[in-house]
């Protein structure tokens, strides 16, 4: 029942955020303020950072299931206000809220697969957790798609809520079984959390900061907030990562600041897929998400494919190669921004993309495992976590603020999403350079006698 239901949480969540991405093009019509639309993929992202750190620090404190309810809780009021929403503010609102109930669930999933599973069925569980959001891609933006164009994109919204109370029912019983933190864990958590929290939440207004500031119509004011976000986020983020990330130095640091490039690179295009294909290209919703599932799918391949492969090639040649392939991906999938190229090349080309990410997702979470110590390996593997969810937001607002001042200088809506994959194209060959500081085949021999390289990276943490 932990099993069944905790994949079943995951596939909610996965279904919900494949599905407002395909969705986006139609409530953004509907709603209007189209400056926004970055904002509404943003506002989970951020929320989603701040629920990460807070429920880690509460797991300790208090066990599994408040955190776990409160989690649900969060993500379902989300839901009816999105659904609900009358304007894009409202549904920023809402996705703040989704954001942060969702960040809860990959703790807690985590921690009770640890107290509840013997080791030796842990890697499966986790391969099965990743591969939850296999059947998300395939059919999620496709149903999303038809709900839009054939009654309403509110829904996509409502619509799971009496999912989400199920898989409540089915994952309780076992997690309120789960056995409590060890005596002396507590003592530290307060601390732990405070320590934590508060640089957390600079972060986030640094990184809220330059998003609006960057969407702000007037360049004045917008330059002061881009300045006063870096100004308050870069100290906070360089407390929460390694030493050395920011100088990206050989190893873990490097691969910390390198899953932070990756996830801004996809997602500073991923967001604005289906407006490329809805709005400029004129299809309609169920259509367009054919792109996402492709991408999906290749993300899940090639996440099993370097997990095979690992140990052999090791984690410099795969995060190489994927940040080459999502380069190459990007730059096909613009092409169809030309009327004259077959769409069909952008649903190729973006699952090119997506395999790309898969051949370079996880091996940036061995690297972090097998070279920090295990006094250290909570503090890395939260820091990886963070820039990771960091880099999602500020891609997914970088592409929406060139997108929105493309419109307001009165250009037309390629101009904007070509701006947008430009920037993900170079980030993606700055990707490729400095995946040179990461270890080779030799050190990911010794990784792999340390951890299981299982699939983990399929979209799930990503997202």
């Amino acid at each position: 029942m932990l099993t069944v239901g905790l994949v079943l949480t995951v596939t909610l969540v996965a279904f919900e955020s494949l599905a407002v991405a395909t969705i986006m093009p139609v409530v953004a019509r509907d709603l209007g303020d189209s400056a926004l639309y970055g904002w509404v993929f943003t506002a989970a992202v951020l929320g989603g950072l701040i629920g990460i750190v807070v429920v880690g620090g509460l797991i300790d404190r208090t066990g599994l299931v408040r955190p776990f309810l409160g989690g649900l809780a969060l993500f379902s009021v989300g839901l009816v206000i999105g659904g609900l929403a009358p304007s894009m503010e409202v549904l920023v609102a809402g996705r703040a809220l989704q954001g942060l109930g969702g960040g809860a669930i990959p703790p807690v999933a985590y921690v009770a697969i640890g107290r509840a599973l013997p080791e030796e069925l842990r890697g499966r569980m986790f391969a099965t957790l990743s591969t939850a959001w296999v059947l998300p891609g395939v059919i999620g933006p496709a149903i999303s798609g038809v709900v839009a164009d054939t009654a309403s994109w509110r829904f996509v919204f409502v619509g799971m809520l009496p999912l989400i109370a199920l898989a409540a029912a089915m994952t309780l019983p076992s997690i309120s079984r789960s056995e409590p933190p060890a005596a002396g864990e507590n003592d530290r958590s307060p601390a732990t959390l405070k320590g934590r929290l508060v640089p957390a939440l600079l972060v986030t207004a640094g990184a809220a900061f330059v998003v609006g500031g960057l969407t702000d119509a007037q360049l004045v004011p917008g330059g002061v907030l881009v300045v006063a976000g870096v100004v308050i986020g870069m100290p906070a983020f360089a407390r929460l990562v390694p030493r050395g990330t920011l100088r990206v130095s050989r190893g873990l640091p490097a691969a910390v600041l390198l899953r932070g490039i990756l996830t801004f690179t996809f997602f500073c295009a991923d967001a604005y897929v289906p407006r490329a294909l809805q709005d400029w290209r004129g299809l309609d919703a169920a259509t367009s998400g054919i792109a996402l599932t492709a991408a999906t799918l290749a993300w899940t391949a090639g996440a099993w494919i370097q997990a095979r492969r690992f140990i052999h090639k090791g984690a410099r040649r795969f995060v190489t190669t994927g940040f080459l392939a999502l380069g190459l991906g990007i730059v096909g999938f613009a092409a169809v921004l030309s009327p004259a190229v077959p769409v069909a090349v952008g649903v190729l080309t973006w699952g090119i993309a997506g395999l790309g990410m898969g051949l370079s997702y996880s091996p940036l979470s061995l690297v972090v495992l097998a070279e920090a110590r295990p006094a250290e390996q909570g503090t890395a593997t939260s820091g990886l976590q963070l820039s990771d969810t960091l880099g999602a937001a500020l891609g997914t607002g970088v592409g929406g603020a060139l997108i929105a001042g493309a419109l307001r200088g009165g250009l037309e809506l390629w101009v904007g999403l070509a701006a947008a994959f430009a920037v993900g194209t170079a980030t993606a060959l700055l990707g490729a350079v400095l995946a040179r500081r990461l270890p080779g085949p030799s050190r990911a021999r010794s990784a792999g006698a340390e951890v299981t390289a299982s699939a983990e990276g399929a979209r799930a943490g990503a997202i």
